[in-house]
C-alpha cells in the first residue's frame, strides 16, 4: 500500500468523522430543544431514505469524474451546507427551535442532513480508490483499514458529539465541523492521485445510468445474489438497530448503557484491524458467509437470558464481525467489476442494501408490540417458555432477537449451499488470476 493511499485514508477519516459528528450532535440537539420523539424519528427516517436513494446518483458521479474531483466536491458541498446551517442558528432566536413544527428548525435539520449526505459521496469513492491505488493481493487488508476508520469515526463522534452539545452548544459544533471540513479540503488538494483519463460511451454520460449498472452486475453470475443476500442481512439486522436500546435500557441505566456502547464500539475497530493484519483468506466470499454464521449464531444466544454481561459479550462479537462482512463484499466487487463501473455498482449496492433498514424500522416496532411482547407477558409464551426464558416486555424483545438470529442462520446456510455461491466464487478466482 502506497503513501498516497494512507494519506487518502487519513483524509477520509477526518471527513467521515466530521459528518458523523454533525449528524449525531444535530440529533441530540434537536431532541434537547424540542423533546420530541417524533422529530427524532422523522430525522432518522429522512436520513435513511435519502441515503438509500442517493446511492444511484452519487455512484454515477464517482464514475463520470476524477475521484479526487468528486471527493473535493463532496467536502465543498458539505462546507457550504454547514455554513448555511450555522447562519440559520446565528440569525434565529433560540426559542424558535423549541417548536418541532417550526420551519427554521427543519431548515437547519435539512441543511445538516444535506451536508452529511454530500459526504456520502466520499464513502462510495473510497472503495474505488482502493482498487486504483492498492494491488489486488492487498485489497482485502486495505478494506480492513477502511473498516477501521469507520469504527474510529463512529466511536469518536458518538462520544464527543454529546459532550460538545452539552458543554459548548450547537454553534460550536458547527464551527468545529466547518474547520475540520476546510482542513480536509486543503489536505486533499495537496494529495497527488494518479488517475487515468476517463473514457465513457454515450450511454455512460447519463445522470443515472441504472440500466448500464444492472447490466454490469448481471454480467457477473452470482453477484445479484450477493447483493440480495446482504440486503436481507440488513433487513434482519435492522431488528437489532431498532430495538437494542429498548432492550438494553431494561437491564441497566441510561448512563451505564451509553458508556457500555462507547466501549462496545471498539468492536468495529478491532474487526477492521483484524482484517487489515490478516486479510480475508483465499476466498473472501467464504469468509463473508462464515462471519455471517458467527453473527447470527451470536444473535440467537446473546439475549437468551436477561444478562447485561451476555448481551455485552455477544454485541462485541457481533460488532467485530461486521467489518469483516463489509470488507469481504468490497473486495469481491473490486475484483469482479471493472474500475470504470465500480462507482455505480457500489452506489447501487449501497442503495439497495440500505433500503432494507428503514423498512425494518417501520415494521419491527408493531411486530414486537403486537405479537412478541404480548406472547411473553400475557400469552402462551409465559407458560411455554417463561420458566427458563423469562417473562415480560423485555423478554418479548429478546425472543424476537432469537427468532431473527435463527432466520439469519438458516438463510446463510442456504446461501452457502446455493449454485449462485459456487458460481460467484469461480468468477472471483477467475478475475483475480487475470
Amino acid at each position: 500500500m502506497t503513501k498516497v493511499f494512507y494519506a487518502i485514508l487519513v483524509n477520509s477519516l477526518v471527513a467521515l468523522l466530521t459528518n458523523t459528528f454533525v449528524w449525531f450532535a444535530a440529533t441530540f440537539w434537536v431532541y434537547l430543544q424540542t423533546e420530541s420523539v417524533v422529530a427524532m424519528s422523522m430525522m432518522a427516517g429522512i436520513y435513511l431514505i435519502t441515503v438509500s436513494i442517493s446511492g444511484f446518483f452519487l455512484g454515477t458521479l464517482v464514475d463520470r469524474y476524477y475521484k479526487k474531483t468528486v471527493m473535493l466536491l463532496s467536502s465543498l458541498c458539505s462546507l457550504v451546507l454547514y455554513l448555511l446551517a450555522y447562519s440559520v442558528i446565528a440569525f434565529s432566536q433560540v426559542e424558535v427551535f423549541t417548536n418541532p413544527a417550526n420551519p427554521r428548525l427543519w431548515g437547519f435539520i435539512l441543511l445538516a442532513l444535506a451536508g452529511v449526505i454530500a459526504g456520502n459521496l466520499r464513502s462510495i469513492a473510497l472503495p474505488t480508490l482502493v482498487t486504483l491505488l492498492v494491488h489486488k493481493s492487498k485489497r482485502d487488508q486495505a478494506n480492513g483499514l477502511v473498516g477501521t476508520i469507520n469504527g474510529v469515526s463512529f466511536l469518536v463522534a458518538s462520544t464527543f458529539s454529546g459532550l460538545v452539545i452539552g458543554y459548548l452548544g450547537v454553534k460550536w459544533m458547527l464551527g468545529i465541523a466547518i474547520a475540520l471540513t476546510l482542513l480536509a479540503i486543503l489536505q486533499l488538494a495537496a494529495i497527488p492521485i494518479p488517475e487515468q483519463n476517463i473514457l465513457q460511451t454515450e450511454s455512460e454520460t447519463r445522470n443515472v445510468d441504472l440500466r448500464g449498472t444492472i447490466r454490469s452486475i448481471y454480467l457477473v453470475p452470482g453477484l445479484f445474489a450477493l447483493i440480495f443476500f446482504n440486503t436481507i442481512n440488513n433487513f434482519l439486522g435492522g431488528v437489532f438497530m431498532s430495538l437494542m436500546d429498548a432492550y438494553g435500557l431494561s437491564l441497566v441505566s441510561v448512563q451505564v448503557w451509553g458508556i457500555l456502547w462507547g466501549f462496545l464500539s471498539l468492536g468495529f475497530i478491532v474487526g477492521g484491524i483484524g482484517v487489515a493484519r490478516c486479510g480475508l483468506g483465499k476466498s473472501p466470499l467464504r469468509t463473508l458467509f462464515l462471519a455471517n454464521l458467527g453473527i447470527w449464531g451470536v444473535a440467537i444466544f446473546f439475549t437468551i437470558q436477561a444478562s447485561i454481561v451476555l448481551l455485552a459479550m455477544g454485541s462485541f462479537v457481533y460488532l467485530c464481525l461486521t467489518p469483516v462482512v463489509e470488507a469481504a463484499e468490497q473486495t469481491i466487487l473490486q475484483t469482479v467489476i471493472p474500475l470504470e463501473r465500480q462507482g455505480r455498482v457500489f452506489g447501487f449496492a449501497q442503495s439497495i442494501e440500505q433500503a432494507a433498514s428503514p423498512l425494518t424500522a417501520f415494521m419491527v416496532g408493531p411486530i414486537a408490540q403486537l405479537l412478541f411482547i404480548p406472547f411473553m407477558t400475557t400469552g402462551a409464551g409465559v407458560e411455554l417458555l417463561g420458566p427458563w426464558f423469562g417473562t415480560g416486555r423485555a423478554r418479548g424483545i429478546a425472543l424476537l432477537f432469537t427468532v431473527t438470529g435463527l432466520v439469519g442462520l438458516m438463510m446463510t446456510v442456504l446461501a452457502m449451499r446455493s449454485q449462485s455461491y459456487q458460481t460467484l466464487s469461480r468468477q472471483y478466482f477467475r478475475a483475480k488470476s487475470l
